[in-house]
């Protein structure tokens, strides 16, 4: 069973930059799918990015496409989302969490699909 950590958010100025990372604290990554979402109150969890296990194949929704990188290191076992020109709109809890498979439908996957989830890690981006 995958434990995934998320770390990195904070509080930052609209046009700054953070980096998030999700870890696995036991078993490796290799294998999974990762996918980054974002919850904020009120609203339904979004799909941000994912990336393939090897981590040829990445997608990214529409509102951070040109901001936004995925990344992966497995030999660390870490995923990382690279956030530049942060607007206040992305403000959110960020999770990250792995699917044994990549979307091939063009979307990010499917909340239900996704097997294992991180505890959140909080971004606001406020002046």
């Amino acid at each position: 069973q995958l434990q995934l950590v998320e770390s990195g958010g904070g509080l930052v100025s609209p046009g700054a930059s953070l980096r998030l990372s999700c870890a696995s604290s036991r078993d490796p990554l290799d294998d999974w799918t990762i996918g980054w979402f974002r919850q904020v109150p009120g609203k339904e969890r979004e799909g941000v990015s994912v990336i393939s296990s090897s981590g040829y194949n990445t997608l990214y929704a529409d509102a951070v496409k040109g901001r936004f990188t995925i990344s992966r290191d497995n030999a660390k076992s870490t995923v990382y989302l690279n956030m530049n020109s942060l607007k206040p709109e992305d403000t959110a809890v960020y999770y990250c969490a792995a699917v044994p498979f990549f979307p091939n439908d063009g979307s990010l996957g499917y909340l239900y699909e996704y097997k294992y989830w991180g505890q959140g890690t909080q971004v606001t981006v406020s002046s």
